[in-house]
């Protein structure tokens, strides 16, 4: 899939991840922000990079600012924000879940 817009999913209450995706010409990049990043910064970034291979996404640019969120939490903003970039809200990847 392609990223046709810019698309936020998530706060920045604790607990909660904010995923920003955008347009990029090739592969995923990720800028991570998060206070725990030396421990599990890792592990986020691969949620997120393997989210978005799930979703048929291989060019993205991610902005994730973490407050300390799950990995579930963190697939859930990745896909919300995923389907809002790719303007494909009304059609959920239910297998993705």
């Amino acid at each position: 899939m392609e990223i046709k817009e810019t698309a936020v999913a998530g706060t920045l209450e604790s607990s909660d991840i904010q995923i920003m995706i955008t347009k990029a010409d090739q592969g995923i990049s990720i800028e991570l922000e998060s206070d725990v990043a030396k421990q599990f910064g890792q592990q986020i970034k691969k949620v997120i990079t393997d989210t978005l291979k799930q979703l048929d996404i291989d060019a993205a640019h991610v902005k994730a600012v973490d407050k300390g969120a799950l990995d579930c939490v963190i697939k859930a903003r990745t896909i919300a924000a995923a389907q809002r970039a790719t303007k494909t809200v009304d059609t959920p990847a239910w297998e993705v879940l």
